[in-house]
């Protein structure tokens, strides 16, 4: 690796090169760019000088493999990698680093997209939230992002602007249609406002101001950048001027969480198994076959620095989570979708998980999580079989097991007498490794 003189990651798009990104530039052996960089790229006066060099290479795993094949038979010649804007801004750069070391990679900017669209509606950006849904040309491909589309109205509720990378899947107008979507469900206030703006730094850029329905209605030119700006944003403090803040973090009745009819887990039960998991403050919790999400809003709203995976295949169930989480502010869950333990694979390791549901995967499902270090598994179980299955697999599988069975009786008021009412007992199984 020693070989490379230097790799270089030189940004454009916006602004002319400066002295030292051109003579970088005129001295390397090769010039990467993709097709759509390449374009740009021929509008720089440098262009001419080096277009020789210039070797198109249109996916990021293609441009990683040429610069290795590189290493071993270039000598003291350097690699120049075009990148649009900021290559560290959601872009190229972070990839390059992590290949190469930070040693023999040079980072030399342009501006990002983001500064050039804030510029451009003349708004201030220190008080947006970035993000990127660009996911990959390839969708087979494509990476996890830390959000999704359907998480932008909730992070409407907490910040007043929201800037946006977008591709061809998650363009402007499914954007602005999602918002739409989930409006009802969110509260989110009438006044909010989308700017498109289009083909930044090119000669026919465009931007566009408009409300939801009016952006949904309408297509784009690509690349685009969308800022969603919620102008009725409130922020809400913590702590109320000589109080204490009285938010409840804990102890949601299953009136307050969405769900379909009889298919959410009983407050009492919900308790208990929070209980058996001892969550530690920071970490990952794995939220297997989360239903309408009850088990994840409360583990989210006890432990704000928990990333929260929420599990779940049935399409109403995960738009069930997708509203609670809107409706109780939870940032901090994702929403997996897909059957368990197949969804499992690309997760980071989780330090604590709960099985709520498993469809007929519960001994892969263990099996499965067994092999990463977590600590305590907890499993709800309605039935002799899964009590079963789970005692076995965790047993198996090296973990310490523990059994309790709920009870519940509710009272019920019949002919202005009170009477207790049982529901159906409920088998908490607890498994825990000494890790």
């Amino acid at each position: 690796m020693q070989a490379v003189n230097q790799i270089y990651v030189v940004g454009i798009g916006y602004k002319p090169l400066d002295k030292r990104a051109k003579d970088i530039i005129c001295n390397s052996k090769f010039i990467l760019a993709s097709g759509r960089l390449f374009e740009v790229f021929k509008g720089y006066e440098e262009f001419e000088m080096v277009k020789d060099k210039v070797k198109l290479i249109n996916t990021v795993d293609e441009t990683i493999n040429f610069i290795k094949s590189q290493i071993s038979i270039l000598k003291s010649q350097n690699i120049t990698l075009l990148a649009s804007g900021d290559p560290m801004f959601f872009g190229i750069g972070r990839r390059v680093v992590k290949e190469f070391g930070k040693d023999i990679v040079e980072i030399l900017p342009d501006l990002s997209s983001i500064q050039m669209a804030f510029s451009k509606i003349k708004e201030p950006w220190d008080d947006a939230f970035l993000m990127s849904l660009h996911g990959g040309p390839e969708p087979e491909k494509r990476r996890r992002l830390p959000y999704g589309i359907s998480d932008i109205p909730m992070l409407l509720q907490r910040h007043k602007k929201i800037a946006i990378l977008t591709d061809r899947e998650n363009n402007s107008a499914a954007i602005a249609k999602e918002i739409l979507k989930l409006s009802a469900v969110s509260h989110q206030p009438s006044a909010v406002k989308i700017y498109v703006c289009e083909r930044l730094g090119y000669g026919d850029e465009k931007i566009t101001e408009g409300t939801p329905a009016e952006v949904g209605a309408m297509s784009f030119s690509e690349p685009n950048v969308v800022i969603i700006q919620n102008t009725e944003y409130r922020s809400v403090p913590s702590k109320v001027e000589g109080t204490q803040n009285k938010e409840i973090k804990f102890g949601l009745t299953e009136n307050e969480v969405i769900h379909s009819k009889g298919l959410i887990t009983k407050d009492e039960v919900r308790a208990v198994a929070i209980h058996k998991l001892r969550l530690p403050q920071r970490g990952v919790f794995w939220d297997i076959g989360a239903g309408s999400g009850s088990i994840s809003i409360e583990v989210a709203r006890l432990h704000p620095e928990l990333k929260v995976y929420a599990i779940e295949k049935d399409e109403d169930q995960i738009n069930h989570v997708k509203e609670n989480r809107i409706k109780f502010n939870t940032t901090s869950i994702e929403i997996i979708e897909g059957e368990a333990p197949d969804a499992l694979v690309n997760l980071p390791s989780s330090d604590r998980v709960f099985i709520g549901g498993s469809g007929s995967r519960l001994t892969e499902i263990i099996n499965y999580i067994s092999q990463i270090p977590v600590k305590i598994v907890v499993i709800n179980a309605t039935t002799i079989e899964t009590l079963n299955s789970s005692i076995q697999g965790l047993e198996t599988n090296g973990f310490g097991v523990e059994v309790s069975e709920i009870f519940i009786s509710r009272s019920k008021v019949i002919s202005n007498r009170r009477h207790m009412s049982a529901l159906n007992p409920v088998f908490v199984i607890t498994g825990e490794k000494n890790i």
